[in-house]
């Protein structure tokens, strides 16, 4: 692999440590490794163990700085054939993620810190794996920056215990005793109450000694000052040594009793805290953010309350008092870093990370209706699957109504439901499923939908390559579309054209319905109560296209004279549709009389009407879904066609008869028709003479 890590500066801090640790160990285990930031003192130490370094000012937060520096590390990523690029700060994570957008690069953060929940910091969550130092942080990833658990990656900061040697605190103790805080001197890590805290402690503990060892960035100087000025006023100053930043951390733990954090806010981990234990040297620290996953009071170290200079006073003398103590917390302690806080540890794990990202992708169809529509469908997702067969999970938005068509197949991993007629409604309800959408982390976005919330959604998932039909429908969003010109083409090639753009051929037009044993044994029961024999022939009839179409129906008349003439021949009728259209089944039913007809109407799901149109011998439907249900049992239907074209409404089924008259008005696309005399011309006669061919 080759890997491209991020950050601002390659100064002293935990997290260039990280980086520098991380990348030896990927140029060891034989990656390449590439570091890019403003440079620093680190750089010749990573470059003498074969990582490749690129300075550029990347630690300016500055808009015009960022929106320059894309294309900069673009060049990059291309010129170094970047596999993963690894941002660990929030201003190089803006421009590795729009930098990896242009090339198509893997993005992946890890959050080094307890960040405000402010616009600035959300890239920190948009990495397809974001990696987290700490339960706390993980935990404040979810709630505030709605980054999905799955996405997070717990790995902790690690110690490099051949730097880092351990010595047992009874060899340490001497006359002296050295308290140290060792981190930047800024307000957040509590320095003011660590001061306070220390003189409680000179008190009581003779010759002591206290180490401040880093320095204050440039903005915060006065509050160094604040700092010097606190142990002057307190009597401390000739026991207290302000070291500076310092390169040989392991040579300071060397010759410290103990060590205090006194952090104030949440602590997103604590490199220097494992650093510590591992140098055998006990711990006091605030009870903050991630130091809670490193210590355990009492056995591992001792944790006290934060801004609380009273208890870090006492615990600082309880282990001054009592050897036994410091000498056990440290044991504990080092036994923990050595199983979970070391180095080999965290970078295979990281590497494990880089691995899954690489060969676990994500794919979202959007297909949220209509019922028919969705039924063609089926080839398209069979031929997806069968093209991302490893290594991709894939996702489908399902409107509410259609949702337990897809519940059982077997092409998809995932159903999303979408209902835009309440918790979706209006934009605000588009909106927020965009964000839900984006949070899943697609790759690819396939819209079959394609209209205006189809083109919408698939943008606001803010995937890499979005495909669909360019349709004056806002296809501009979709950064791979194909013109849509009308042609005359059945639905299933009509979406194979999309599918193309992904090298996927339409090899197998089936189309497909899963029905469970439940639902099979539901229609036998069905059927057994109208008194269907094995002898008898069923034929299907569906009353209605749908109410919002009354223009595609037959005339009930028309049905009726067919119902009629069947039944003479011995052949049993079942009517399938809707609850709503009960009232034209009623009235089907008066028109009939002595003839006793199978009403279904209204008491099966789709998966239910799947198995009943199965037992049929024969199907009879205007323009519909139960059209497209029957070609998915391999059931002999009649389809009825009269204000929609067959041609680019039907699927591809050989065993099939087309009943449509060539009227000078149709096709129209009109639902509703005061004369409705293409449906009125297909007589009875014809459907007959369409049923015996299909059942020879």
């Amino acid at each position: 692999m080759k890997i491209l890590q991020i950050l601002p500066e390659l100064n002293v801090g935990g997290v260039e440590t990280g980086t520098l640790d991380l990348a030896k160990y990927l140029v060891g285990a034989g990656h390449k490794a590439v570091v890019v930031s403003n440079g620093g003192e680190l750089v010749k130490e990573l470059e003498s163990f074969g990582a490749v370094h690129y300075q550029l000012p990347v630690h300016k937060k500055s808009i015009f700085t960022i929106i320059k520096m894309i294309p900069e590390l673009a060049r990059i990523i291309k010129k170094e054939e970047i596999d993963i690029v690894h941002a660990r700060s929030r201003v190089p994570a803006w421009i590795a993620y729009f930098a990896c957008r242009k090339t198509n690069t893997v993005f992946i953060t890890t959050c080094h810190g307890y960040y405000k929940k402010h616009a600035f910091s959300f890239p920190m969550g948009w990495g397809r794996r974001v990696i987290v130092l700490s339960n706390v942080i993980a935990r404040h990833m979810m709630e505030d920056f709605g980054v999905p658990h799955e996405r997070l990656k717990l790995i902790p900061r690690s110690v490099d215990l051949d730097k880092f040697k351990y010595t047992s605190p009874d060899k340490k103790r001497k006359d002296e005793f050295n308290i140290g805080i060792i981190g930047r001197i800024t307000p957040i890590k509590g320095h003011l109450h660590f001061i306070k805290a220390m003189a409680y402690v000179a008190r009581s503990t003779p010759r002591l000694k206290i180490w401040i060892v880093g320095d204050a960035p440039r903005s915060k100087e006065a509050y160094k000052e604040q700092v010097q000025v606190l142990v002057k006023r307190l009597g401390l100053w000739h026991s207290t040594q302000f070291l500076g930043n310092q390169r040989d951390i392991p040579a300071i733990l060397a010759h410290l009793d103990l060590l205090v954090l006194a952090t104030t806010t949440h602590e997103a981990f604590g490199r220097v805290i494992v650093e510590a234990q591992a140098c055998g040297v006990p711990v006091v620290a605030t009870r903050v953010g991630g130091v809670i996953d490193i210590i355990e009071d009492n056995k591992t170290g001792l944790l006290v309350a934060p801004a609380d200079p009273t208890s870090i006073a006492e615990a600082a003398i309880k282990i001054f008092k009592d050897a036994e103590l410091g000498r056990t917390l440290a044991e504990n302690a080092y036994k923990k870093v050595q199983e979970k806080y070391n180095i080999k540890l965290m970078a295979e794990s990281t590497i494990d990370v880089y691995k899954g990202a690489l060969s676990n992708f994500r794919i979202l169809i959007i297909k949220f209706s209509s019922l028919g529509d969705i039924i063609l469908s089926t080839a398209a997702l069979r031929a997806i699957r069968q093209k991302f067969s490893q290594n991709y999970k894939i996702t489908v938005l399902v409107g509410e109504e259609s949702k337990d068509l897809l519940f059982n197949s077997p092409y998809i991993d995932e159903l999303l439901v979408c209902d835009f007629k309440n918790r979706d409604k209006g934009m605000a309800g588009l909106l927020k499923l965009g964000d839900t959408l984006r949070k899943k982390n697609f790759d690819i976005v396939i819209d079959l939908q394609n209209n205006r919330k189809s083109h919408i959604l698939s943008f606001l998932t803010l995937a890499l390559n979005r495909y669909g039909y360019d349709n004056h429908k806002l296809g501009f969003l979709l950064n791979h579309r194909i013109k849509d010109n009308k042609p005359l083409l059945d639905p299933i090639t009509h979406q194979f054209r999309i599918l193309k753009m992904l090298d996927i051929k339409s090899d197998d037009p089936r189309l497909e319905l899963w029905p469970t044993p439940q639902d099979q044994d539901y229609i036998e029961e069905f059927l057994k109560t109208e008194w269907l024999s094995a002898n008898h022939i069923l034929i299907g009839i569906n009353i209605s296209a749908s109410i919002g179409w009354p223009s595609k129906n037959w005339p009930l008349h028309h049905i009726a004279k067919l119902c009629e003439e069947l039944s003479r021949k011995d052949i049993r009728v079942v009517i399938t549709g809707t609850q709503k259209d009960l009232p034209e089944v009623n009235a089907l039913i008066n028109m009939l009389k002595n003839i006793k007809i199978i009403n279904a109407c209204g008491k099966t799901t789709v998966n239910q009407l799947a198995c009943l149109i199965k037992k049929c011998a024969v199907f009879i439907s205007p323009d519909s879904a139960p059209l497209h249900v029957a070609a998915s049992q391999g059931v002999p239907f009649i389809a009825l066609f009269g204000a929609t074209d067959p041609r680019r409404h039907l699927a591809p089924v050989e065993d099939c008869a087309v009943i449509k008259k060539d009227l000078k008005c149709s096709p129209c696309y009109k639902s509703n028709c005061k004369i409705n005399k293409c449906m009125e011309s297909i007589k009875p006669e014809e459907i007959l003479e369409a049923i015996d061919k299909l059942l020879k």
